[in-house]
């Protein structure tokens, strides 16, 4: 079984890891309502995530802050890059949890609000609509998030 993890840059592109390479990948077409939660992302696995996307980010001269959160919510691992924004310490965290309890990437709530829809602030989880926030799966089942701000 070969376990590949999606994840998302800010300037919305998607990494897909698995073994040693890098390819890239357009997010998968399965509705939110369909993915089902899996087992919590290791701090292993969260530790790689990250690492691949802070070495994109060193590549493209990019600040940023990295949240990996677990199905829950909760946080699993974190990493700023130095020079990074203080605010983006926070920005990242909230856009991992709205990935993973929306189970879609933050960036469908910044397209709603673009589109004049503004109805899920009135949600009593608010997500954070901004690109950057994309569920993490493995074998089809979200196990946690990742988020560069």
């Amino acid at each position: 079984m070969r376990t590949h993890f999606l994840i998302g840059l800010g300037i919305g592109s998607a990494l897909v890891l698995g073994a040693a390479a890098y390819a890239q990948q357009p997010a998968p077409s399965t509705p939110a309502a369909v993915v089902d939660y899996g087992p919590p992302i290791t701090n292993e696995q969260a530790k790689a995530v990250a690492a691949a996307a802070f070495a994109e980010a060193k590549k493209n001269n990019w600040r940023m802050a990295f949240a990996v959160v677990g199905p829950a919510g909760e946080l699993v691992y974190f990493e700023k890059m130095d020079g990074t924004q203080l605010a983006s310490t926070e920005i990242s965290q909230g856009k991992a949890r709205t990935a993973v309890m929306f189970r879609r990437p933050s960036k469908a709530f910044a397209d709603q609000f673009a589109a004049g829809n503004t109805s899920f602030l009135t949600f009593p989880e608010k997500p954070v609509a901004s690109e950057g926030g994309v569920p993490i799966t493995v074998n089809g089942k979200v196990i946690g998030n990742h988020i560069d701000s």
